[in-house]
């Protein structure tokens, strides 16, 4: 099936190419989703047309996410997680953990953006990847901290006030 991307589809094409996809896939999800149209003549004249708002269309998204990954580098993105013993997560960090940071942050991350090769489990500043246009990835440092209360501060009070009732 011939096709007229009329978007930047990620590993297919870049706006106005003309692309060979199997039926199923521009049948089923490039033309409902209008990212393609079929490559006839009479729609190669009204994509030809139409180029330009496309074209500017796409700009503007690509300079959207531009500043959007200046933002998310800026981040100092801090998720407290519960730790057993030797500092040892007790589950990981997901996708939806980070999402839901970002967000506390006042950043709008859809968490399918996110780009994790496998789940966070260990403690320290990792760089979390997120795709934000076909070819524009922020890399976010993401610090995975403890929630444990130093114990400490709470026996130091305690410590002191028996000394006081001693007095």
């Amino acid at each position: 099936m011939k096709l007229i991307l009329r978007a930047d589809v990620e590993n297919l094409g870049n706006l106005g190419d003309v692309v060979n996809v199997k039926p199923g896939y521009g049948r089923n999800y490039l033309l409902p989703q209008g990212l393609a149209m079929v490559a006839s003549e009479a729609n190669l004249k009204v994509f030809e047309l139409e180029r330009k708002k496309l074209q500017a269309r796409m700009d503007a998204l690509r300079a959207d996410a531009q500043s959007l990954c200046e933002r998310l580098e800026a981040l100092d993105v801090v998720i407290a997680m519960h730790v057993g013993e030797n500092d040892k997560l007790y589950g990981s960090v997901t996708t939806a953990l980070i999402g839901d940071a970002f967000a506390a942050l006042g950043v709008d991350v859809d968490r399918r953006r996110i780009l994790l090769d496998a789940p966070i489990r260990t403690l320290g500043e990792h760089p979390v990847r997120v795709r934000l246009h076909a070819d524009i990835i922020a890399t976010v440092p993401v610090k995975v901290v403890s929630d444990k209360v130093e114990e400490a501060p709470a026996e130091a009070p305690a410590e002191e006030a028996a000394a006081e009732a001693a007095e």
